[in-house]
């Protein structure tokens, strides 16, 4: 980041969460597949928005939506998926855009770290003729400057000998060098946002700490918005400036990565923490109870009833508000300060 970036504050409208001229804006994102047994809604009405040059980690267990929200956001769902909403990058919704708009905005404006750098990669082509390609399709340029801007790419991801590296085939790479290969590729193209759906969680510790501090620093110098999947809690606290705790489609909690991960707001976001191995802990961790409920077939009010030790009955016949819990600070639990408080006045 060339220069600090000067924050205004988070609102909340409803379920919404807004911040002034965010570089991507997300605004009641639905996302449903269509089964041959039923309707499945993977992602619930989620919104939220993140700045330039900041970074905004979403956590949750596997299944939660997470991956199907950042697919969404780029528009890459298999035909016949449902989706709803508004994805608002620099002010521009990109769901109301044509497939063709939509194609030229991709790669360029947003991009996407996939999981796997394997699959992510063509086998059959060499990392030369994949970077160059991408280049070429956002910027116009002669193949030869290309292949220049190739090398320059794998240099700031800090790939060794990168003109051997440009000539090798993805088989030849090491999972480290192939996912710092997949990074080139999602920001050949200076994009304004970056996705990045779980990018470490194929590399060793060692691996994996360099990519982070890789992230952060790309991510820094060139003032992107940067939206990262993950369930790794260390990568969340290292990496985020922001976090956002998704269950069964829904965001349960928000704020910063500091705040919510120190002092959690929902049981959910506990239950996550405490399953986890933390730092000087002497006890073994502790695993939610229970398994996730069937985005088929949700329960009626918090979808995380069934599972939370501290469930009242109210808890199962209503659906908390994303309420706010703090400066910040967003939770969708009964027990929130604003939930507590409306819940009393109907009792009075």
């Amino acid at each position: 980041m060339s220069q600090a970036v000067v924050k205004e504050p988070v609102v909340a409208t409803g379920d919404q969460l807004h911040v002034s001229a965010p570089a991507l804006e997300v605004r009641d994102l639905v996302t449903e597949f269509r089964t041959e047994k039923g309707n499945l809604r993977a992602v619930n009405g989620v919104s939220f928005s993140v700045q330039r040059g900041e970074v905004l980690a979403v956590i949750g267990e596997s299944g939660s939506g997470k991956s199907a929200m950042l697919r969404s956001i780029l528009g890459i769902q298999p035909a016949g998926t449902l989706i709803e909403g508004e994805v608002r990058l620099a002010g521009r919704d990109l769901l109301a855009m044509s497939s063709r708009e939509r194609r030229r905005v991709r790669g360029r404006d947003v991009a996407m770290v996939f999981q796997d750098p394997l699959t992510a990669l063509d086998p059959v082509y060499t990392v030369e003729q994949q970077l160059v390609e991408t280049i070429l399709v956002h910027q116009k340029m002669s193949r030869s400057r290309a292949r220049a801007r190739a090398l320059e790419l794998l240099e700031l991801v800090q790939i060794p000998s990168p003109e051997t590296r440009l000539k090798a085939y993805p088989s030849e790479l090491s999972g480290g060098m192939r996912q710092r290969i997949v990074i080139a590729m999602a920001i050949a193209g200076t994009p304004q946002v970056l996705l990045a759906d779980e990018p470490t969680t194929a590399l060793d510790v060692t691996v994996q700490a360099r990519m982070i501090r890789l992230f952060r620093r790309i991510q820094m110098e060139a003032d992107m918005g940067l939206v990262v999947v993950t369930h790794d809690l260390g990568v969340a606290a290292e990496l985020a400036d922001n976090v956002a705790v998704m269950y069964a489609g829904r965001i349960v909690e928000y704020g910063t990565a500091k705040a919510v991960l120190t002092n959690p707001q929902h049981p959910y976001t506990e239950g996550l923490i405490e399953a986890n191995v933390r730092p000087g802990q002497d006890s073994r961790p502790r695993a939610i109870i229970g398994a996730p409920p069937s985005l088929k077939r949700l329960p009626p009010g918090c979808s995380f009833a069934p599972r939370c030790p501290d469930a009242v009955s109210e808890c199962w016949s209503e659906l908390p508000a994303l309420a706010e819990v703090g400066e910040e600070r967003f939770s969708r639990c009964v027990f929130s300060p604003r939930a507590v408080m409306a819940l009393s006045t109907r009792e009075n």
